[in-house]
């Protein structure tokens, strides 16, 4: 028999040799992930003898990051925004930069007149974490998410159910704006599109690189392939004075603005993350 403070030690210890950053702190979320109880909980119970199976499965995880394979992965979870989200590999894991896109996002709806409802475009949808979001904070907001991958959608489509908006949140398969019908209009269009320079992704960390999915992270050779098309398309699918919300790479933050302007946007700002690095690009069509 093994307790939890020795199953934190030896967990811990095998990480690092691995070169896991934070070992320590990463075994004790996956060991309260598998117990079900608060992470500070463990400090509670350090004497607690773990039954066989509940330290097997503890092996398998810890064996799991010792590959680099992400935790979030590996628990299946992950929040944002502080909603409880599903991902697996199908699906980048949320960022926390990720999180000031959504801000925004429902914030812009909110201030929409509720008559007709707003409507909300969430494009290269993933888990369905933006769209999710500006459902969660825009009351009788109207969202539509879209996504090339099936595996995405299925994620998503969990999601949704999980946080009970199905009669909200319409999910389209499909390539960029060719998911949608070609009359279709809405208030905001938001992206967090692929955006890392294809010569870039070698040089990611192990847990992005081997196993988040490479389509959602290749943006072709300049990283903006995608924003291009969004600054190309986007327009026919935007009700007046409505809003393209855009994340983006921070280094790449002039080259899109300037892919927006070369398109005839209206560059209203580029907000920062919680970092204080350019993230989001807002722009409208000109009145």
């Amino acid at each position: 028999m093994v307790t939890i403070v020795e199953a934190l030690n030896r967990g811990a210890e095998f990480l690092t040799k691995k070169g896991v950053p934070s070992a320590r702190l990463q075994t004790e979320l996956l060991l309260a992930h598998l117990l079900k109880m608060p992470r500070m909980n463990l400090y509670l119970n350090f004497a607690r003898e773990l039954a066989s199976a509940e330290a097997d499965a503890l092996r398998g995880m810890i064996q799991r990051r010792g590959q680099r394979e992400p935790l979030q992965y590996i628990t299946g979870s992950v929040s944002f925004c502080g909603l409880e989200l599903t991902v697996n590999s199908n699906v980048l894991i949320p960022r926390p930069e990720t999180e000031s896109l959504a801000e925004q996002a429902w914030k812009f709806l909110a201030s929409l007149p509720g008559d007709p409802a707003p409507r909300a475009l969430d494009l290269c949808c993933g888990s369905g974490c933006l769209a999710i979001a500006m459902a969660a904070h825009a009351a009788g907001a109207l969202i539509t998410a879209a996504d090339i991958s099936g595996g995405a959608l299925a994620v998503a489509r969990e999601n949704t159910a999980r946080h009970q908006l199905q009669g909200r949140l319409d999910l389209r398969q499909g390539d960029g704006f060719a998911a949608l019908d070609s009359q279709v209009k809405f208030d905001l269009i938001v992206s967090n599109p692929p955006y890392i320079p294809s010569a870039e992704i070698e040089t990611l960390d192990p847990e992005v690189r081997d196993f988040e999915p490479r389509g959602a992270l290749d943006g072709g050779p300049d990283g903006a392939d995608f924003q291009r098309r969004i600054a190309r398309e986007a327009g026919a699918f935007l009700n007046p004075n409505g809003r393209v919300m855009v994340e983006l790479e921070e280094e790449s933050a002039e080259n899109v603005r300037s892919i927006f302007a070369a398109s005839a946007w209206e560059i209203e700002r580029v907000e920062p993350d919680l970092n204080g690095q350019p993230r989001i690009l807002i722009a409208r069509r000109p009145e």
